[in-house]
């Protein structure tokens, strides 16, 4: 948020009309103050600053995510999430993964782990929403046994994106996904008060009550870098921790809200960032109680791996 706070403010004041130039002066010592989320929240956008906030937000995203892109295809780099699936367990269901990221790492990693991914969407040019379609196909085996029909499906990750995707777009008064990169506005959610009422739009909708669902069925929870800040996930995901499912938090810093879940509730572990007398190392609450560790980033999924997956 504090980067997309900067490259908002860097590249906002030519695209401006007076109205939102006046707007966008009265939040900028809010965001400085408060954080982008919460100014955004405290003064909602205009629908034509809102757009241009989505503009900037997908320029700032799809150009990080085009240089992590290449290393991958490169070979020059392996998503930490590539690793972690090797060491997931894969029902036939589908491994459900729930992000409120806008780029396509997940689907990337998924897939150089050798995975499918079913995004609900179907095409390649101009895809639709169609989530029969997009479960079927996977499906490799269709066998009778007796008067039951038994099928088999390719492993697969459910990627549910509440909050939208670099390659969401509108055509046609309907969501497409295109994987290019088009001169049109994509289909993401931003901070502020405008997500609430955009999140029950098409395809958000869907996406929301697919991830949802999963959350509701989950037997425990793998959260990383979550900060337990979005209302669309908060009315499912944080009951069902609070009710004793096993959670696990990895992240440089937990947030207040994860702090909180993590000091209240025992069935939660939770790894960040620590440092003591100037030792870099990993604090982990464990049974609300607090340990540091000196000298190892348990915090970071590379580093989980290695230690705890892969001893």
């Amino acid at each position: 948020m504090g980067a997309l706070a900067k490259h908002l403010q860097e590249s906002f004041e030519a695209g401006l009309s007076d109205e939102d130039k006046a707007l966008w002066a009265e939040l900028t010592p809010l965001i400085a103050v408060s954080g982008l989320e919460a100014a955004l929240l405290s003064k909602p956008p205009s629908a034509t600053l809102e757009a241009l906030i989505v503009t900037k937000t997908a320029e700032l995203i799809a150009q990080h995510e085009r240089q992590i892109v290449t290393n991958v295809f490169q070979k020059t780099r392996t998503l930490r999430f590539s690793r972690l699936l090797r060491h997931l367990l894969k029902p036939s269901t589908g491994v459900p993964v729930i992000t409120t990221n806008y780029d396509r790492l997940i689907e990337i990693a998924s897939e150089e782990a050798g995975l499918g991914v079913d995004t609900l969407f179907v095409g390649q040019f101009a895809g639709h929403l169609n989530e029969q379609e997009s479960r079927l196909g996977f499906c490799r085996e269709v066998t009778l046994k007796g008067k039951s029909v038994q099928y088999r499906y390719r492993e697969r990750v459910n990627v549910f994106k509440p909050h939208g995707s670099l390659d969401w777009y509108h055509r046609d008064g309907k969501p497409v996904r295109y994987a290019g990169d088009l001169p049109l506005p994509r289909l993401i959610i931003t901070p502020g008060l405008n997500k609430f009422r955009n999140g029950y739009e098409s395809p958000f909708d869907r996406h929301r009550e697919r991830a949802n669902g999963a959350i509701d069925k989950a037997s425990r929870f793998l959260v990383l870098g979550y900060g337990f800040n979005d209302d669309h996930l908060e009315t499912h995901l944080t009951p069902r921790i609070k009710s004793g499912i096993p959670t696990l938090l990895l992240t440089h810093s937990l947030s207040d809200n994860a702090l909180k879940l993590a000091r209240e509730n025992t069935n939660v572990i939770a790894i960040q960032h620590g440092s003591v007398s100037g030792t870099d190392g990993s604090s982990v609450l464990v049974d609300k109680a607090e340990t540091f560790i000196p000298k190892l980033a348990l915090w970071d999924l590379d580093v989980f791996i290695s230690e705890v997956l892969e001893p």
